[in-house]
């Protein structure tokens, strides 16, 4: 994959875009590998604080949330500032999980009482910080290469699954702790909804707290409609013997591989052919 080049005389508005944007540029990959580098720090940090450690190191982790937080916002102004439509931009998914996800601790700095009492929903709203992840699947082009249509719908998949047990197991430890005993950390939460989601079930850490209750049946109405829907799409992939060409005429997608016009609408559509087949 060559390396790309900023748009000459782009103003700064396209600049920032660009840059936001590129994956080939040496700009540009250190972009996205620092961004992909503080979502993992981001979410660290946030299981970390789960579990009793030293108050130093507490307030340490504190400060490094607080500074990534901070990062993250100026990424969030840059994203609106370069946007061709910032209405767009601010209301795509994508960016109202990257600001619920620093929104806590922002608050912590704007309200320091926040500081003092943790509210209920600011431990809960944490929880989604693992959603920026899928700003990185926005595409099959990656800092190291691009994939195939099938590889990133397989990234797809499993990013689902595993932010489907962070954000049950997430909520479940906010809506939990302090009152369940067998929930003391981020870890015990995991453990119960891995075995909750597998249905294997051992009983041994059990809701007790109706939001608990909900936050389970949720969870496992969540995996009964996402998981088979992403993976029943892939089993197509593998499996049809259509090729992958859309049809300028009337969008349809998947043709037989000899097809030379559109079944629908009989546009002609080019399959690249070898001779020798």
């Amino acid at each position: 994959m060559s390396e790309a080049a900023a748009p000459p005389d782009a103003g700064p508005r396209r600049l920032v875009r660009f840059y936001l944007l590129d994956h080939r540029t040496t700009l540009g990959k250190v972009i996205d590998i620092g961004l992909l580098a503080l979502n993992l720090l981001f979410v660290a940090v946030f299981v970390a604080t789960t579990y009793p450690i030293e108050p130093e190191l507490r307030a340490t982790l504190e400060s490094v949330d607080l500074v990534v937080a901070l990062v993250f916002l100026v990424e969030y102004v840059l994203r609106l500032y370069g946007a061709e439509s910032r209405v767009a931009e601010a209301t795509d998914p994508y960016s109202v999980a990257d600001l619920l996800a620093i929104l806590p601790s922002l608050l912590v700095v704007v309200l320091p009482a926040v500081a003092a009492v943790e509210l209920a929903f600011l431990r809960v709203v944490r929880v989604v910080r693992v959603l920026r992840f899928y700003r990185f699947t926005r595409d099959a082009e990656f800092f190291f290469g691009t994939i195939s249509e099938e590889a990133l719908r397989a990234v797809k998949l499993l990013l689902t699954v595993l932010v489907l047990l962070f954000l049950s197991a997430g909520l479940f430890y906010s809506v939990e702790h302090g009152v369940n005993p067998a929930v003391s950390n981020f870890g015990d939460a995991f453990y119960y909804t891995v075995v909750t989601l597998s249905t294997v079930g051992f009983g041994d850490v059990l809701p007790v707290t109706e939001a608990g209750r909900w936050v389970t049946v949720i969870s496992i109405l969540a995996a009964i409609v996402l998981i088979p829907r992403q993976a029943s799409r892939i089993v197509r992939e593998w499996t049809t013997d259509k090729v992958d060409v859309t049809c300028p005429q009337c969008g349809l997608s998947y043709h037989d591989p000899d097809a030379s016009h559109c079944k629908a609408c009989g546009h002609v559509i080019y399959q690249e052919q070898d001779a020798r087949e």
